[in-house]
Formats: C-alpha cells, structure tokens, sequence
C-alpha cells in the first residue's frame, strides 16, 4: 500500500490507526488505494508491538570522516524510526575501512543471532567468505552498494556497476569529435590495493565496453594511472599532458578536481561518482563536468524495507532491484549533498 501511495510505511501505520500528524494530501491518497484495492489488516504488523520482536544488524563501514558512508546510515535511521512501532530494531556493527578491523567485525556478527542482515561487501574475498559462513544461520541478507552474485541467495539493492561504467564512457565521448586521450585514474586505499574491489572493476570494464561497442566514435587512446588515497602528492602535472578526458570511477574524483584547480589546468572533461559535498563544489565551480550518483542513502533505506517484507510480513520481494542511474550536472544539482 505505502508504494502504491508513494508514501512511507509509517505515514500509512499512522493514517489507518489515526496517530500522529499527516497531510491532507497523503491521507487523501491512502484513502483512495484502502478504496480500490481493499484494506485487511495484517496480523503480524497490528500485533508486532505485543508479540515478536525482530532485529537487524546492519555490517557498513564506519563514516566518521567517510561522508560516503553516512548517507545509507541517514536511509537506515529513516526506515527504523518508520518501523519502531512493527518491533523492528537495528543494531549497528560498524568496522574500521581496513581488512583487519573488517574480519574483527565479521567474527563478531557470525557468533550472534539476527533476524536479517543488511551488508556492504567492501572488501571482495573477505566478504565472500563472511557471506558463504553468514547464510548458514539461514538468515535473509540483503547487500548495498556492491553486488556479489558469486554467492547465490543473498538480495541486492544498488547500482549495476558495469552499466554506471557504461553510462561513465558516453559521458566522456558526449560531444566529441576529434581523436582523444583519456586518463582513467583509479584513486585507491592501501587496503583496496590488496583486496580486489568488485564495483571498481565493473565499473572500469563497462567503461571500455562502450568504447569497444560505439565503433563510429573518434578514435579514444586510454591511460590507466594509481594513486593512494592516503598517500599525498602523488599527482603531478605530467600525468595530464595531452589529456583531454578524466574518469574517476569512484567517488574520490574532488581529488583530482583540487589539483586541477590548484594547477590551473583547464579544459579537461572530467567524470566521477557519488554527491559529496567536495565534488559538488567541483561540479558548482565547472571543474567536474558529470557525476553519476547511486543514492546511497536511499539504499540503505530500502534494504532494511526489503527485510522487513521478507522477514516479517512474509511478502515475496524482489531479489534484485537496481537503482536508476542519476546524472547530476551543474544545472540540476542542489547546491549542498542529498
């Protein structure tokens, strides 16, 4: 019903049992789906508050000073306080962004007992491995941000990484009509450079693909280059001699934007990923031309829906549901990160 509405499921708890405050207009809509479709109260939601109690955990990263990672966190909150009243609680495990800190947490949540699980399989190995142990307990888990279809029976909600790719690669040709060097410069942790990345790769190898798919293009040469994140002064001017396009394929592209900007280095097309505050800056100011965005935030939200569907009103839900692909470019983007 919430969907059919397109409003929360806690906005259509409060307008059936006539608690809290709701638009005119949201009750008007509710109204109308209880009038077409029928309205049965489900059991398990009308007694959840005197009988089971369900809990979640949720497996992400810590986002003290990761801005990425506070926005699905921001979409998990929003779907808990919607479904306190459903008995519905999460417990939030959090790990360091480090192989070592990871395997610590996963120990820890293999040894307890949870209703449902929401994950983000950071690191490739290390999470088919957590994930191969974890459905053991016969426990619904449903991952964000990367896919590992590796390992069957575990949902996904996010971005198919290889057509964000694909999408990155007509952002660079978009318009061009003379032979071009394109630099595709991966901005990488020191973990990252020993545990392979699933979403990076898919992303890299859907790049290409367009490429290799649009043969009537001018001719493209490309230039893969590393960088440590955490490592300073790794860029250098001769990296962007003779470039003409930039691909970023994460969301660290403000990175490469600030020593663009530092250098006065100008008319370069520059492609990168996610709205944080520094690459909306970027973007605001014409340095970065294009950001793909997966709504992080809006992930985490739904993936702890799909849990409760799934675990507590028993509904079949869909185990797989990519997230539109968003443009956002200087003239459609809000000024400060949603």
């Amino acid at each position: 019903m919430a969907e059919l509405a397109n409003v929360s499921v806690g906005t259509v708890d409060r307008i059936i049992h006539n608690r809290g405050q709701v638009t005119a207009e949201n009750i008007e809509k509710v109204n109308a789906i209880i009038k077409e479709y029928g309205y049965k109260k489900n059991i398990f939601a009308s007694n959840l508050a005197f009988n089971k109690r369900y809990k979640f955990a949720v497996f992400l990263p810590k986002n003290k000073n990761v801005e990425y990672w506070r926005a699905p966190i921001i979409g998990v909150e929003k779907a808990a306080e919607e479904l306190i009243n459903f008995g519905i609680s999460v417990d939030y495990l959090y790990f360091d962004y480090n192989i070592s800190s990871f395997k610590k947490t996963a120990k820890k949540i293999l040894q307890l007992d949870y209703d449902g699980l929401l994950f983000a399989p950071i690191f490739y190995e290390e999470s088919i491995s957590f994930l191969t142990e974890y459905k053991k307990k016969n426990t619904p888990i449903v991952m964000i941000d990367s896919n590992l279809p590796e390992v069957e029976g575990v949902a996904y909600i996010g971005q198919d990484s290889f057509q964000s790719g694909y999408l990155g690669g007509k952002l660079i040709s978009y318009g061009i009509k003379n032979d071009s060097n394109v630099l595709i410069l991966k901005i990488i942790r020191n973990e990252e450079s020993t545990s392979r990345t699933n979403v990076f790769l898919q992303r890299i190898k859907g790049f290409y693909a367009f490429f290799k798919d649009k043969t009537n293009l001018p001719k493209f040469n490309f230039t893969e280059i590393s960088i440590k994140y955490d490592i300073e002064n790794q860029l250098t001017p001769t990296m962007f001699l003779g470039i003409d396009c930039v691909f970023v394929p994460n969301s660290r592209v403000y990175i490469v934007a600030e020593f663009l900007k530092t250098n006065q280095i100008q008319g370069i097309r520059v492609v990168g990923y996610e709205l944080l505050k520094q690459n909306l800056e970027y973007l605001n100011d014409g340095i970065v031309d294009f950001l793909i965005h997966q709504k992080p935030e809006e992930q985490g939200y739904m993936g702890i829906i799909h849990l409760y569907k799934k675990i507590v009103l028993k509904e079949a839900v869909t185990e797989l549901h990519y997230m539109p692909l968003e443009i956002i470019v200087e003239e459609n983007c809000a000024k400060t990160p949603v």
